[in-house]
């Protein structure tokens, strides 16, 4: 099947309230063209050069998502354009999105990292880590970067009753959060090709999805 089939059959199973970002790392602009003739709009990339280069060359009301781990350094080169960082895990991150995106006049959406993961090697913020960050007085006055909701990825395993523990357990993160900002955060980011239906059926509001759209890479 062409990818903008498998974007059709894809779609065709999403729920109304789950959000498609299309995972184009490594694809060439070719393909990538080929999903958006289709009607994708969000595209998911994990080195900010490679999204940098694709953002010059292709139409300009595509939104991109910054999906892999962030360097610090390396926020500057993405600040004009990136549409949504997924993989905010330290204050750190948060302080320098906050300055590169001051220096561009925009306010950058941000996804809070939580680690759900058995595996040690996943990024991502604890429960403590993410309470201490969202009450710290430096953060709330960051007026640049707007925390839109939580991500998480869950152990690689064939194993789907802990995927969905782990699902289940950030979803419940999650519904913390939204009672204590008053409905402010509204995106859950988790699932990917694999283990996407199980995590919209855990609450998911937005998965990634790349090697069903794309093929393999």
């Amino acid at each position: 099947m062409s990818i903008a089939q498998n974007l059709l059959k894809i779609k065709s199973t999403l729920p109304e309230q789950v959000t498609l970002v299309a995972v184009s790392k490594t694809k060439p602009v070719a393909d990538l063209m080929e999903a958006y003739e289709a009607g994708q709009r969000i595209f998911g990339e994990n080195k900010i050069q490679e999204m940098a280069e694709k953002w010059e060359q292709m139409p300009k009301d595509i939104k991109w998502h910054m999906i892999g781990h962030v360097q610090t350094n390396k926020v500057k080169f993405m600040a004009q354009f990136v549409s949504l960082i997924h993989g905010v895990d330290s204050l750190k991150l948060v302080q320098e999105i906050n300055k590169q995106a001051q220096k561009n006049n925009r306010v950058i959406d941000c996804l809070l990292q939580i680690h759900i993961a058995e595996e040690e090697t996943k990024f991502g913020l604890d429960e403590e880590e993410l309470a201490s960050l969202l009450s710290s007085s430096e953060f709330q006055q960051m007026k640049n970067i707007r925390i839109v909701g939580l991500m998480g990825m869950a152990t690689f395993t064939d194993n789907k009753e802990q995927i969905k523990k782990e699902f289940l357990h950030l979803k419940s993160i999650f519904d913390a959060i939204r009672t204590e900002t008053m409905n402010r955060v509204s995106t859950l980011s988790m699932g990917m090709s694999g283990d996407y239906q199980l995590a919209i059926e855990c609450g998911s509001t937005m998965v990634r999805i790349g090697s069903s759209i794309f093929g393999g890479r």
